[in-house]
This record gives structure tokens, sequence and C-alpha cells, in this order.
């Protein structure tokens, strides 16, 4: 009889609840980690409502990161060993027991760092690299705008960017206290989008280079208007809803770029890739505690429900966590 192990499972209409499933088994390439802590993100609730399916191979339960221990190895695996402290980009499958993953997606947990924190790091981490860097080309000097700074993206994005030397680095939240929190990670402009138009006080700094933009609607036609000549903006959510309207002759006179991407859908080669690149070039500033995570609030895994209630209410300041007992 096959092993089993719990996971959150997800009926629609119903509250999350645990269930028992089949507990995975390593491909050649791949590991099976025993979860300790599974970060939460927006991808989540899409998932939820039927709005966000896995890729092709990966687990139908949810959750794209976590962080825990190797517990079984594929005999193609050449760099992880069973008893690694590892954190890692999933496909899915986070909320469980244990998931499976291919090695290419894991990066070492820094000596002293708990799980809730290492389960902040991999898919924030990777997702800014692919986009801001690899996407936008974002170089040392220029100005980086990022919206929503104290999200988990956003908290990653702006200490990644300040220590690539960004020239100047704005940054937008919803309130004093996360303004606050936003210029103590590095920003240097910290806008309280419920009191100012930031495009505005973009336009007084002399406009951008690169956005990240994870609100869509409404906020793609003024990135726009704030890019300065061969800027860039990269949308990688939209929760002012994914239907714009634009002034492509705007986009045009600037020579300025549009794009969008997702990490989740990717090969396991590209994920590789973006992994090296995020380890060559600013884990060690995460081993030095120069990159830090922010930890909202941590639920138990059973108590899934009750932290996707946190999420969706909004108002939280960086990840919210599920955890489980070793």
């Amino acid at each position: 009889m096959a092993e089993t192990m719990l996971a959150i499972a997800t009926t629609p209409d119903e509250p999350l609840s645990l269930q028992a499933i089949a507990r995975p088994e390593p491909g050649p390439e791949e590991v099976v980690i025993d979860m300790r802590a599974a970060g939460l993100n927006r991808a989540d609730l899409l998932q939820r409502k039927g709005m966000y399916p896995p890729p092709p191979g990966a687990p139908e339960t949810m959750g794209l990161e976590c962080a825990g221990v190797i517990a079984e190895v594929g005999k193609g695996v050449t760099r992880w060993k069973v008893g690694d402290r590892v954190c890692a980009l999933l496909g899915g499958g986070g909320y469980a027991e244990a998931v499976v993953v291919d090695e290419g997606s894991l990066l070492p947990l820094p000596d002293g760092m708990d799980f809730v924190q290492g389960a902040c790091l991999a898919e924030a981490m990777m997702t800014v690299y692919a986009n801001v860097f690899q996407r936008c080309g974002l170089a040392e000097g220029e100005t980086f705008l990022c919206q929503g700074g104290t999200s988990g993206i956003g908290v990653m994005a702006i200490q990644m960017a300040k220590l690539a030397g960004a020239g100047l680095i704005l940054s937008t939240a919803g309130s004093a206290e996360k303004c606050a929190l936003i210029a103590q990670l590095g920003a240097d402009v910290a806008v309280n989008y419920r009191e100012e138009d930031f495009a505005e006080v973009a336009k007084a700094r002399g406009g951008v280079d690169v956005v990240l933009d994870m609100v869509g609607g409404d906020y793609v036609a003024k990135h726009l208007e704030i890019i300065k000549v061969n800027g860039r903006i990269c949308n990688i959510a939209y929760q002012n809803g994914p239907v714009v309207e634009l002034n492509l002759m705007r986009l045009m006179l600037k020579r300025g770029i549009l794009t969008g991407t997702t990490l989740r859908a990717r090969t396991a080669a590209e994920k590789r890739d973006i992994r090296d690149a995020v380890e060559r070039q600013f884990w060690e500033h995460v081993e030095a505690g120069r990159i830090r995570t922010i930890v909202d609030s941590t639920f138990p895994l059973a108590e899934a429900e009750a932290a996707h209630a946190r999420m969706s209410a909004g108002g939280h300041i960086g990840k919210i966590v599920l955890t489980r007992d070793a």
C-alpha cells in the first residue's frame, strides 16, 4: 500500500481542510522535502478559485514555496543529500507534509536561519531576479519603482535593487507603518498611495527606468507616463485587473518595453538558471544578513483557511507562512 501524508485539499465552496493523499516519490533529478514551513502567495488564492491551475506535472495542491529537510533524493541528484536544510521554489504542493521538486529549484538554507524565514526566500528572490534583472535589465545607477513594497516580493525587490546599485528606489504602500518599513529596507522614496499620487512623485524625481508592477489596471497607463526613454515595465500581477487601456504612441515615443511574465510554468532548466543566478549574485547577502525576511504571521498547516482569510483581508506586512512540527 502506498505511503500517505496530510495535505490541504481544495474543494469548491468549502473551507480548506487536511486530507490524506499519496506521499510523493522523487524522479531521477528530484528530491522529496519534508516541509517545515510554506509561504503563501496571492497566486494561491487564484488557484483556489480555479483561475491559476498548476502546470502539467506539478502537484495539484497549493503552495509555491517552502523550506524543510530533504528526506529522499533521486538517483540522478548530484548536489543534495538526505538531511540537507533547503528552501525551494515549487510548481505546487507546498501545503503538505512533503513535496517533490527538481533539484535545480533548491537553495541551501543558511546556518542559523529558521524554516519560517527560509520559506520567504526562494519564490520571491527568483521572481525578482527573473523580472527586474533578467527581463528588465535593471542596471547600476538606474531608477527603480516597486509597487507593493511590503509584499513578499516587494520586500525582496527593494533589497536586491539596493544591493545591485540602483541609483534611486521608489516604492509604494498603503499606510505610514508600511512606508516606514520600505524606507528601512532601502527605498529612497516611500509613497503612501492613499495620500499621494505615485506618478506625480516619480515625475518630480525625473521618472523611472524600471517598474515592477503587481497592480495592473489603471496603473499601467500611469507607468507609461513616468518611464524614461528606454524604460521598462514588467507586470507580474494585476490586483486592479488584467484589462487595460493604453496609448501606444506614448510607448513608442519613449522606446519603452511593456512586458509580463510568470515563473511557475517555466521549465526545470529555466528555473535552474534563475536559481544559479540568484545564488551567484545575491545568496552571500542572505547568508550575511544583508537581505532579511519580513514575516507577518504564521499559522499551523491545519489552519490554512485562517491564513487565506488573513491574506484576503489585506493589511498584512511581509509573508504569511504555514508551519508544521518536525
